[in-house]
């Protein structure tokens, strides 16, 4: 066997093994995605959960491996409406290939210490933020175009930086196979497969857990309406595996990834990292400045904390004195939760430190709701609003959180005794 052709296994606590190619394997060792063993998942999350250390870098194996076997699954029981969009197995093939690269590649972009610092990244010339993923596409265009084209396993296909980019960013250049794109951003995809399962696991709770065995059984390509593309859906014998997933998301947003201190952690990982870099802002996914980015990770930013150099956040991080939440609304408040807020807030003045909101979207309904092939003689496509009463009711987040130092807590909630006494009597 040639050194082209030799595979490769790497143990995955969730996945058992995860099979990689030579191809891959050269890409996975470049210094741009080897960053990602240097950029936690979960940012402090350990400081609640202590297991939840993983990174990056094994969250976006799992991507590729589920995206993978999810592709599978399409390519096996979706034949006729693949064969409509004229593949054949060459086509296949090659597509195949092309999911795997944009799975593994889609994280690369991610800041020190992942989401929590997306806040820092810097506004495009119209005012709108970058996104992580704009960063990943930059990267892949700088730092991976030589070894995606010019490998000997990249032959038959002919991908470039190019075409994972398109796929990553859903534009014109990937028409053909932009429902593809679905298992890499969409409301099944490989991305929260992964981190749920991989959150759930590592943090030792069983909230971000669902049978998603059956759902990649399940999963198919659905027929779009007239002048649309397919849409990537389920049979009918998986909406409860999909309705598990919207679930499993929302235990895992409302009890690990917006937990109180989490949120505080949060906080203050933004004004350290503020204090640290030169412009308040990481650099701009430019060529001139992508080097001096990917420099950034969390050892440099741990560094910086263990040399006393981060200012008072850092210093809260790194001795674990964090802010102390004092007050929140429900998950989903109402006037009158607002109007309530709004008076303890008054009430704490000068003591509240930090006003912070866990605002999410559990499912959207409507062109994006997930398509389910009713299991009846006409096929009939449904969405999965219409089989799950649980995903149809519910509520998006908007809980907001007030919190303070840990000295002034106590009169903090002496502060807020008087408003809630008067609202516990008036009810």
């Amino acid at each position: 066997m040639s050194d082209a052709h030799r595979t490769y296994e790497i143990r995955c606590p969730i996945h058992g093994f995860i099979p990689v190619n030579d191809w891959e394997w050269e890409i996975i060792s470049q210094p741009a995605f080897q960053r990602l063993r240097r950029i936690r998942q979960l940012a402090w999350t350990d400081l609640v959960y202590p297991g939840a250390m993983h990174t990056r870098f094994e969250h976006s194996l799992g991507v590729m491996h589920v995206a993978s076997q999810l592709y599978d699954g399409i390519a096996a029981r979706s034949r006729e409406v693949l064969k409509e969009l004229g593949y054949n197995d060459d086509g296949l093939q090659r597509d195949r290939a092309l999911v795997r690269l944009t799975a593994l590649l889609h994280d690369v972009g991610h800041a020190p210490f992942s989401h929590a610092s997306e806040d820092l990244l810097p506004a495009r010339a119209d005012g709108t933020s970058y996104s992580h993923e704009d960063y990943s596409a930059a990267i892949i265009r700088r730092q991976f175009a030589e070894v995606i084209a010019n490998h000997p396993l990249n032959l038959n296909y002919g991908l470039k930086a190019a075409n994972i980019t398109s796929l990553l960013e859903g534009t014109s250049e990937a028409r053909n196979t932009i429902f593809w794109r679905e298992l890499i951003n969409g409301q099944i995809d490989a991305d929260r497969i992964d981190y749920l399962l991989r959150d759930s696991h590592h943090a030792g709770v069983d909230y971000g857990r669902f049978d998603w065995q059956r759902l990649r059984h399940t999963v198919v390509a659905v027929r779009g309406g007239p002048g649309e593309g397919p849409r990537l859906g389920i049979s009918e014998g998986g909406w409860h595996a999909a309705e598990a997933l919207v679930l499993a998301r929302y235990f895992m947003f409302t009890q690990v990834y917006f937990h109180k201190t989490r949120v505080a952690c949060d906080h203050h990982l933004r004004h350290t990292l503020h204090d640290l870099l030169s412009d308040g802002k990481f650099p701009p996914p430019n060529d001139a400045r992508l080097e001096e980015y990917l420099a950034w990770d969390d050892w440099r930013v741990l560094g910086r904390l263990a040399e006393g150099k981060a200012g008072e956040h850092g210093i809260r991080l790194a001795q674990r004195d964090h802010y102390r939440e004092v007050y929140h609304t429900p998950e989903s408040p109402g006037a009158k939760d607002l109007r309530l807020f709004e008076r303890v807030r008054e009430k704490l003045g000068d003591l509240v430190k930090a006003e912070e909101s866990a605002k999410k979207s559990w499912y959207k309904v409507g062109p994006a709701d997930i398509p389910v092939v009713a299991d009846n003689a006409r096929c009939d496509v449904l969405p999965l609003s219409r089989f799950s009463t649980f995903v149809a009711k519910m509520k998006p987040v908007g809980k907001v959180m007030l919190y303070c130092r840990r000295e002034d807590k106590d009169e903090a909630l002496s502060r807020m005794e008087g408003v809630l006494s008067k609202r516990r009597s008036a009810q």
